[in-house]
């Protein structure tokens, strides 16, 4: 399959090294680089030079150097670009792709690998990748990759206190996102390529610590039918991508539990199997992230995505070869529960993960109580996220399943951060999940402590959901208007699984139980072939809209509450064939 999607990329690299878009995209400025590993991982995988009569060497050389000579300089695409060049041998005198390096171009990566920047955020992994670079050719005496390695750590320390990755942007903060897995993953794979095998050794320790917190949750996170990562901005394919490389990685280092290798095994095989049929045309060999039914985070490329899909599976070939298949009982079925995964809790804030699952109706949800970044998207936003049953629109904010309120010209949603988040048991073998915020929070996340407060509860018994907001205010205010909205969508036509749930003919059977604000349900707007409503896996067809568009004076002493409950009818995808 990487050979397939190598073959079918590689001549969009043209003589300068620059990337062809295909069409109707603009091309990235870092995306030489990830060409560049793509073909390095590729070149580590088979040890071949050249494919399709093209040759890889050369090719790799032009990528390089035009990464290296973009300006302004691309840190991401200098970091894919500098591990690129150790795929291909840690030693200058014996690397094919430094030997077509003219001396520009060496003299020039040497200055970039120099280079001091610091990030709070993901990026700091790029600083990493360019240290092991500047240490493993031998442009430096001095490696400095052990004590980035402990700051990026640190850094995990003081924004979590339950050791999860925040991938420190603007708003309130607590952005834990599918770049947490992605930074572990990339942060192993430079290691790998370092030519000091001992810092490896030393290092491992302090990143299974952390890494190994995202591969415990991992039998509660990934659906049945193998959808892996499906919230924050970066999902999709990608949120199958960096889970199988984290497992892969796993198991080679051995930070799966013995006691439970089957059980991530089948955890890997269903992960693989999804992405495969989902994202792959089988028929030509590429990946397919945006088509005419669903879509993708912008900044992920059709080119970007084949040469990271091509990246990886060269290196999942090359892990799977370390990795001996377990014997011994199958894996345990999967059962029936709810579990809050805390990211952080201290005075200001509590953020975390939602996981529910109902073995009986297929339900399976993941409810982020997370930061978007002060870029809210309806990715991240505290409703129960399931594609084919509960959908949202990719990289676009709207108020999914939660209420938007508008006071002075701003907009305040029940997101982004929590106070007393308790989950528990309810009436008969229910499961509750509750938070409240002590002040309301703008879509900008900017808390307002002049307004009022809200309680939010969430209520899962089987596959009936119910959710509450009520709200106070603390001084009279007028709210200009109440919004709350549905989306209804389906799996993709072609690339699905068939054990995938997706809604049959009687819907979401949503019912308004309690509705304080008077608001009416508009008429319902169809957005088939609109290209904004779509998501990572498949179309939304509806989007159905609860409001109230006229002012409403609310007082304090008063509560304001609004409570919804679902009842989805689910199938599977091959009960429609």
């Amino acid at each position: 399959m990487a050979r397939s999607m190598l073959s079918h990329n590689l001549d969009s690299i043209n003589q300068d090294g620059t990337i062809s878009p295909v069409e109707g995209e603009e091309p990235r400025l870092d995306e030489p680089g990830h060409a560049a590993l793509a073909i390095g991982e590729f070149y580590r995988a088979t040890g071949e030079p050249e494919l399709d009569g093209k040759d890889l060497i050369d090719l790799a050389a032009r990528c390089i150097t035009q990464q290296v000579f973009r300006d302004p300089p691309q840190e991401n695409g200098l970091a894919y670009a500098a591990l690129a060049l150790l795929s291909f041998g840690p030693s200058k005198e014996r690397n094919p792709v430094w030997e077509r390096l003219v001396d520009e171009t060496r003299e020039r990566l040497d200055k970039l690998l120099l280079n001091r920047s610091d990030y709070d955020n993901h990026w700091q992994t790029f600083n990493i990748a360019k240290a092991v670079c500047r240490f493993s050719l031998g442009l430096s005496k001095k490696d400095e990759t052990g004590r980035l390695i402990e700051r990026f750590l640190d850094r995990i320390d003081q924004t979590s206190s339950n050791g999860y990755f925040d991938d420190v942007d603007e708003g309130i903060g607590g952005y834990y996102s599918l770049y947490g897995v992605m930074s572990f993953v990339f942060i192993r794979q430079s290691l790998q390529l370092h030519s000091n095998p001992g810092l490896r050794e030393r290092k491992l320790p302090s990143l299974r610590t952390y890494a190994q917190k995202y591969i415990k949750i991992l039998p509660d996170l990934v659906r049945e039918d193998g959808l892996g990562w499906s919230f924050s901005k970066s999902s999709g394919a990608y949120g199958q991508m960096h889970l199988i490389s984290l497992l892969l990685q796993g198991f080679r280092d051995g930070w799966v539990p013995e006691d439970r290798q089957q059980k991530y095994f089948d955890l890997l095989r269903r992960l693989f199997y999804y992405f495969y049929v989902t994202f792959l045309d089988q028929e030509h060999g590429y990946l397919i992230v945006r088509d005419e039914e669903r879509t993708a985070l912008a900044g992920h490329t059709t080119r970007l995505s084949n040469f990271d899909g091509a990246r990886y599976l060269s290196q999942w070939a090359r892990l799977s070869q370390d990795i001996k298949a377990p014997t011994g009982a199958p894996a345990d079925p999967f059962k029936s529960g709810c579990r809050f995964v805390i990211f952080d809790k201290s005075n200001k804030k509590e953020q975390g993960l939602l996981l529910y699952r109902n073995v009986d109706s297929g339900l399976q949800i993941q409810m982020p109580l997370v930061s978007c970044g002060a870029k809210p998207t309806a990715d991240c936003l505290p409703f129960p996220h399931s594609p084919g049953v509960f959908d949202w629109p990719n990289n676009t904010y709207l108020p999914i399943m939660i209420p938007e309120l508008t006071f002075r010209g701003e907009q305040f949603i029940p997101a982004f951060y929590g106070k007393r988040c308790t989950t528990g048991l309810g009436f008969k073998r229910s499961f509750y999940f509750r938070y409240e915020q002590p002040d309301l929070i703008n879509t900008n996340e900017k808390i307002a402590n002049d307004i009022g407060s809200c309680k939010v509860s969430w209520t899962f018994a089987n596959n009936k959901i119910t959710s509450e907001f009520i709200y106070t205010v603390k001084n009279q205010i007028t709210m200009d208007r109440f919004r709350y909205m549905l989306a209804i969508g389906s799996p993709h036509s072609k690339h699905r699984v068939d054990s995938s749930p997706m809604l049959g003919q009687e819907g979401l059977r949503c019912q308004v139980l309690k509705d304080d604000f008077q608001g009416t349900w508009k008429e319902t707007d169809v957005v088939t072939n609109d290209p904004t409503y779509r998501t990572n896996y498949g179309n939304l067809h509806y989007l159905q809209t609860l409001e109230r568009d006229h002012p409403l004076i609310m007082r304090p002493g008063q509560t304001y509450r609004l409570s919804v409950s679902f009842d989805p009818d689910i199938i599977a995808v091959g009960e429609t064939e």
